[in-house]
């Protein structure tokens, strides 16, 4: 970063405003005394500097005061000149605040390959990284064995990872080569190849000369850090070693004597780094709630001893910070320490930017500053849902963790998971994924995942009040949560909020919390039916002038939402199942009919059941004779009703467990309704019946997808006279990798075109968008890309969504009628 910075407009402590850059200031600019004086402390430490200032390319501790003699592999400027900019660089906002900064851009390169080495032993990674050094490769990146395995549960992160493995290596390092010649990359990753086998690891590299696959790993890779806090149990990798850097020709034996180290406090170390320049980011796991801050400073003192024989820096590239800042004093020495507080004091003589960083620093292991302080207890509580899985005890040397249920946490899970969220701040991003749509319309730390886990921390451990999760600060910031399980698939740590959330409403209604509306919309499968029945009566409300208003005065339903129309149901307590089961089960289908789609746009149900019995499937209906129609509970569980959704879940059970027990899938057109089957289903308690109902859950594009590689679905498509197809995915279909099969569909039907909405949460989100509280925040949302998009699309395009919602938020916002994928198809199929 240093040598690319060529200027910086700044804002000084009294307020002045500078540019500082390759000029010295004139006589009477503002900055000119500073600058005179750190010429002056430079050339005193001058020797010191010489001394003591660590000869590595990546160093970051203290103040560059070097910049009057450098002492990094690397000059500061090519010329030799000093440039003021780059001081502060890396001062960590104690001398000044950046404005502007002005940056050297280097183009991108055209071409890039990568090989991924696979390793059977963590000092071998180490040791050979000098050997690859010397083929000039672009990166050289480390994942150690731990991050492998967290990458694996991760299902954004498992299929990437692993189709760069060979076997089961310890550890990976990622080799890129790039610039303007194709060829040239080519001939380093076939060079790579050839040294890899010349040092004993034949077939070890894993080639990857396409940017796609390319693009997937270093995402995983550039993760790598929130990937490992994901670790369940008490004991989380803890960050105050993690940037040190030593000479290359030192790595393998500092890795090797900071590994006995760890094992010596009965503790091991989790590993990534930029190999190829020795930085490594290597945190111990230790528990920081009992003896964790003891091994802290003792694994501290003998890693400094160790860098400072390596003659290596203790801050390599993340800063001092509150956690090294202590440390600077025995980098740099009592000399330059002294200095550095001549260099704060000229730049902020009233202390203001950012105290207590680099210069009179608190100690490391003030628990005063601890996330968990003395005395941290979870008070004890009884979840509605099952978070056992999360209750866990794991041995940092032998990472086996205990069965769930037999952790420590007095909350039986629930504070662990939230717990789970390290502050990453990755649910802070914009630019893709759907986490956190709340967040995106408000830039409001308490409407973000982040900031919902600290405020239930702090109910969860009484640092809120008695009340615990009931308390007003938990109702708050859990008021614009859409459920979109997005954190469930985007956080790294895989923070569940909407889990979270029924968790809350679920202590809110054994406080008899609800309110009307809250339980007109949980029991809405119980009443379909008869509003089905007198579909006239149930839809009053839009039809009669003034009812709107008087509907959001009396049950805050939102005036300016129209509701779902009721219809005369798809299916119902008449039911008559199919005469017996077929004797060729791969032709045999349950199709779910949820409660939206039967009761509400049964069209969507009726196409599923053409499009599959005109491929020659069997299909039965998810009903059972003089009942009324299954339900996954779904309503219930967002007003907390867990006991009543459980119930729903339990018939569901019941009525599938004999199809799919002999491998006949289930298909649903709801996503969030089918894929509850595959995730709250599991939380419930009900052991291998819910498992063998997850396996064999599908939404309906993806159950089309397998039978169509299987073979077993090929039908004849013809045109639509349409030839695009804007596809607006659902959030549960996102957070389960599902959005990709719907493409797939639409991309079978002649002479049309799928395009992807780039899009976060569509705002609707269930009951969300027709509460009048929420209806401006669910517009925001939908603003934000969807709805834009859908007005930008012509006539000639389709608008595609799977989920009722969604579909109901674009009829709403843009007048637009969106279908169903399971219609799409059945057009094409005519």
């Amino acid at each position: 970063m240093v040598h690319n910075v060529l200027g910086i407009e700044a804002i000084l402590a009294n307020g002045d405003e500078v540019r500082v850059d390759g000029g010295w200031p004139d006589d009477g600019a503002p900055h000119r005394a500073i600058a005179d004086g750190m010429r002056r402390i430079a050339q005193r430490e001058r020797d010191a500097i010489a001394e003591m200032y660590p000869h590595v390319l990546r160093r970051v501790g203290g103040y560059n005061l070097d910049i009057f003699a450098p002492q990094s592999e690397r000059p500061y400027t090519e010329d030799g000149s000093v440039n003021l900019a780059h001081l502060l660089v890396g001062s960590e906002g104690t001398l000044a605040y950046f404005k502007r900064i002005t940056l050297q851009l280097a183009p991108l390169p055209t071409h890039k390959t990568l090989g991924v080495v696979n390793f059977p032993t963590f000092y071998q990674s180490m040791d050979l990284t000098r050997h690859i050094v010397g083929l000039r490769p672009a990166a050289v990146e480390l994942v150690d064995r731990t991050m492998i395995d967290l990458s694996r549960r991760n299902p954004a992160f498992r299929p990437v990872i692993e189709r760069a493995l060979v076997g089961e290596p310890e550890a990976i390092l990622l080799v890129e080569f790039a610039g303007e010649d194709r060829a040239a990359t080519e001939r380093g990753l076939a060079q790579l190849v050839e040294l890899m086998a010349d040092l004993g690891l034949p077939g070890s590299v894993v080639e990857m000369p396409e940017a796609g696959p390319q693009k997937a790993l270093w995402e995983v890779r550039k993760a790598g850090l929130n990937i490992m806090m994901s670790m369940k149990g008490d004991g989380k990798p803890v960050s105050f070693i993690e940037d040190c850097a030593v000479p290359l020709e030192h790595l393998a034996e500092y890795t090797s004597r900071l590994t006995e180290v760890f094992h010596k406090h009965g503790t091991r170390g989790t590993w990534y780094a930029h190999a190829s320049v020795g930085t490594l980011h290597v945190r111990p796991i230790l528990d920081m709630r009992r003896d964790g801050a003891a091994k802290m400073r003792a694994i501290a003192e003998e890693a400094a001893a160790m860098v400072r024989e390596y003659k290596g820096a203790y801050s390599g590239e993340h800063g001092d910070g509150i956690c090294r800042g202590e440390w600077v004093a025995w980098q740099f020495g009592p000399s330059l320490n002294r200095a550095f507080e001549e260099v704060k004091a000229l730049f902020d003589p009233d202390n203001r930017c950012n105290p207590g960083k680099i210069v009179r620093t608190p100690r490391m292991d003030d628990a005063t500053l601890f996330r968990f302080p003395p005395g941290y207890t979870v008070k004890p509580l009884v979840p509605a849902l099952d978070w056992s899985a999360w209750n866990v005890t794991r041995d940092p040397v032998t990472e086996l963790e205990s069965a769930p249920g037999t952790g420590l946490d007095p909350a039986r899970g629930l504070a662990a998971a939230v717990e789970m969220c390290n502050n990453n701040g990755h649910c802070r991003k914009f630019d893709a994924g759907t986490m956190c749509p709340s967040y995106r319309v408000t830039r409001d730390e308490q409407h973000l995942t982040r900031g919902r886990a600290n405020t239930l921390r702090l109910a969860l451990s009484g640092q809120l009040g008695p009340d615990g999760i009931l308390d007003p600060a938990v109702k708050d910031t859990l008021d614009l949560c859409v459920s979109c399980k997005g954190c469930k698939r985007d956080c790294p740590t895989g923070v569940d909020m909407a889990k979270v959330k029924i968790e809350v409403r679920a202590a809110h209604a054994r406080a008899g919390n609800l309110r009307v509306r809250d339980r007109l919309v949980a029991w809405l499968p119980r009443y379909a039916g008869m509003a089905s029945r007198m579909p006239w009566l149930f839809n009053l409300r839009d039809s009669i002038p003034g009812l709107p208003q008087l509907s959001e005065r009396l049950l805050g339903i939102s005036a300016r939402r129209s509701l779902p129309r009721w219809q005369a149901a798809f299916v119902d307590e008449r039911y008559v199942p199919k005469p017996g089961a077929s004797t060729d089960t791969s032709k045999e289908v349950v199709l779910f009919v949820d409660t939206f789609n039967n009761h509400m746009e049964p069209e969507n149900a009726r196409a599923a059941q053409r499009v599959l019995e005109r491929a020659g499937y069997t299909v039965h209906l998810s009903a059972v004779p003089g009942e009324r129609p299954l339900c996954c509970g779904r309503t219930f569980l967002a007003a907390g009703l867990v006991d009543e959704a459980k119930a729903e879940a339990r018939r569901a059970l019941d009525a599938l467990l004999p199809f799919v027990s002999r491998g006949v899938a289930v298909v649903g057109l709801e996503p969030s309704c089918l894929l509850s089957m595959r995730d709250e289903f599991l939380q419930y308690g009900y052991g291998d019946a819910a498992r063998t109902l997850a396996a064999n859950a599908f939404l309906f594009e993806e159950f089309l997808v397998r039978e169509h590689a299987a073979g077993r679905f090929a039908p004849t498509l013809n045109t639509i006279g349409k030839s695009r197809a804007m596809l607006h995915g659902h959030c549960h279909q996102k957070a389960f990798d599902a959005v990709r099969p719907i493409e797939q569909v639409l991309g079978w039907i002649p002479g049309l075109k799928a395009e992807l909405i780039e899009s976060s949460c569509c705002g609707m989100a269930g009951s969300f968008g027709y509460e009048a509280e929420h209806h401006d925040a669910s517009m925001r949302m939908a603003e934000l890309s969807l709805l834009p998009a859908v007005r930008k699309a012509g006539d000639d395009a389709l608008i595609v969504a799977d989920g009722t919602s969604c579909r109901h938020q674009i009829h709403d916002g843009a007048q637009r009628e969106a279908l169903h994928v399971a219609r799409v198809l059945e057009m094409a199929m005519r």
